[in-house]
């Protein structure tokens, strides 16, 4: 790497512990041992995405990684699973260095838990307020996530999120920005507002160390960025997370599915609690059944918008290294 594009990551390099400050986001059933080794065996940094993963599951998966990289790399946590202490705690038996918290406010004592075992804990903040509450907490660095990214996603575009955050927050705490990256360039720009670094997701789905399945791939290099589009919420009383994934037979009835269970709601045949659970269970497995068994039709094929710039399958290494050349070329402007 060129002396400014070294010098605008060395916050980010310095904090995670690797050679290029770009982070891997933690992508249900992708971000494992295969990809997340390469990432970080590549000189970017790895995250582990845990997900529903009972703490047994997540224990093999830090082991498997492990043994495929001697490099640093992350694990990332929902905030909501029933056994998230017992996930940390299997995050401390490791010596994981960093530990990233998703999917809204931590519980309580989980940050402290985190920082006992002497790892670093990442938060992702959707908003300037909560982003000046977790500053002003334990957390040592943030990730700010627009909505052009892909899987959950909140309602505020990345480009307004850095504006807001950026200025206000990033001599404070490392600030790594996310969603709609795909080139360098965007990623010299974030650096030069103050971003301690980048994470990116959908750029990575189609690498050759990627265990998602053929299919998968193939719908991510067909796409164009207006493919990806957010789920709808049909009713305001069923709990539904925007996701961003490319449109498929399953967004459309999902949808239909949201219609009949509200009607349903509606006779009296279930109650809040059923219904609720009915749209989970719906979706449940949704992700794995397009990722693994490659169902690209009714699976969740989660994409970012970036998903319009990824064209072909090629190794981490020389993602990463495209990406840097780029950062390099853009700055030298």
């Amino acid at each position: 790497m060129n002396s400014k594009l070294t010098h605008l990551m060395q916050r980010g390099t310095e904090f995670l512990g690797c050679e290029t400050a770009i982070m891997c986001g933690a992508m249900s059933w992708v971000s494992e041992r295969n990809l997340v080794s390469a990432i970080s065996n590549a000189g970017g940094f790895g995250v582990i995405a845990c997900g529903a993963m009972t703490p047994e599951l997540l224990d093999a998966e830090i082991a498997a990684t492990k043994a495929m990289t001697a490099k640093p790399f992350g694990v990332n946590l929902i905030t909501m699973h029933p056994q998230i202490m017992d996930l940390i705690a299997v995050c401390a038996k490791h010596s994981v260095g960093h530990v990233v918290l998703a999917g809204g406010l931590p519980p309580k004592g989980s940050i402290e838990a985190i920082k006992e075992s002497g790892a670093k804990v990442l938060c992702f903040a959707p908003a300037l307020t909560l982003a000046k509450k977790f500053a002003r907490s334990d957390v040592d660095a943030l990730i700010i996530e627009g909505s052009e990214a892909g899987g959950h996603i909140g309602p505020v575009a990345t480009s307004v999120l850095a504006q807001e955050i950026l200025p206000e927050l990033c001599d404070q705490l490392p600030i790594f920005v996310a969603g709609g990256i795909a080139r360098g360039g965007l990623i010299a720009s974030y650096l030069e507002m103050g971003a301690a670094g980048v994470q990116l997701g959908t750029r990575f789905v189609c690498a050759h160390e990627s265990i998602a399945h053929p299919n998968f791939k193939q719908a991510f290099l067909r796409a164009n960025a207006r493919d990806a589009v957010a789920s709808v919420q049909i009713d305001p009383r069923l709990p539904v997370i925007p996701v961003r994934a490319l449109k498929n037979k399953g967004t459309e009835e999902f949808t239909k599915k949201q219609i009949e269970v509200a009607a349903k709601l509606d006779r009296g045949e279930i109650d809040m609690a059923a219904a609720q659970l009915e749209i989970e269970h719906y979706w449940a497995g949704a992700l794995r059944r397009a990722v693994i068994d490659g169902d690209v039709e009714y699976g969740s094929v989660m994409a970012g918008q970036s998903v319009g710039m990824v064209h072909v399958e090629r190794p981490v290494v020389d993602i990463i290294a495209k990406l840097v050349a780029e950062a390099e070329e853009a700055l030298a402007r």
